[in-house]
């Protein structure tokens, strides 16, 4: 099993990197990456999917539906410690996004129905965490976090310093056990500071019919389609990472692995 997914030059949308359902043999996640150049425009939307355009980086005017975003986003990178902006497209809307500067985009889609309309997702609405101690330290920003509506998405963005540990312990969403674990698909966009860096993600099942370790590169996507997905930033080479998640319950409730749940019992 390919868990990685390199991105290529850009088509005539712009696209450098797309994760499609059926590219990944499950059923619900999609994720695309533009990089759009100035005054460049993308068109887009689904009858029965839901979508959450986040601009990475570079300022764009979006519109969904009838609503229109003008001026949004702003960052000079990922690594830039300010939150993104992003867009909400519900299910049968049409967006366009058109790029006032250089824009790298994230499409984020997945299974969604009829009833939603389309918003604003601010920069200022979204939370910032920071998660474990020491080296497992990293910073999180909630993009569409399971308290904002929607149907299946849920999206997060997570800054791993160099030397630290991300999505550990290691833990797992591939099970709908209530109160206990739900099921989700999840995608990892991954980007380096610098940019010829590398990092490193394991995705593990408990019978290891999926053990696979994988080395990152600037722009890689990894996919966890089950499994403990735990991720390592080398000394030196800050890592970025957005997720995308869905499954049949959108709720984010995880187990870590048991053989490393001593980590946390320890804090």
């Amino acid at each position: 099993m390919t868990l990685r997914v390199r991105p290529h030059a850009p088509d005539s949308t712009g696209c450098v990197l797309e994760v499609t359902p059926e590219s990944a043999g499950w059923d619900r996640v999609g994720f695309k990456v533009h990089r759009l150049a100035p005054g460049q425009m993308l068109a887009g939307g689904a009858v029965d999917r839901e979508a959450c355009l986040v601009v990475l980086s570079g300022t764009a005017d979006i519109a969904a539906g009838d609503a229109a975003f003008p001026g949004i986003g702003g960052r000079a990178s990922v690594f830039e410690d300010v939150a993104p902006a992003a867009v909400y497209v519900p299910a049968e809307a049409r967006y366009r996004v058109t790029a006032r500067d250089a824009v790298e985009l994230a499409v984020c889609t997945a299974p969604g129905g009829p009833g939603r309309a389309p918003r604003l997702i601010a920069p200022a609405t979204m939370t910032r965490e920071v998660r474990g101690e020491g080296t497992n330290q990293r910073f999180v920003r909630n993009i569409l976090p399971q308290d904002e509506p929607a149907d299946s998405l849920l999206v997060v963005e997570v800054i791993t310093p160099g030397g630290h540990w991300s999505s550990y312990p290691p833990h797992k969403h591939d099970r709908d056990v209530p109160g206990e674990e739900t099921a989700l698909e999840e995608t990892y966009y991954h980007r380096l500071n610098p940019p010829q860096g590398f990092a490193f993600q394991r995705v593990y099942t408990d019978d290891r019919s999926i053990d696979e370790t994988i080395t990152v590169e600037d722009g890689d996507v990894v996919m966890a389609p089950r499994g403990y997905h735990p991720v390592g930033a080398p000394h030196g080479y800050d890592l970025y990472y957005l997720n995308v998640m869905a499954g049949p319950k959108r709720e984010w409730i995880f187990k870590n692995d048991p053989a490393h749940a001593w980590i946390v019992a320890r804090n």
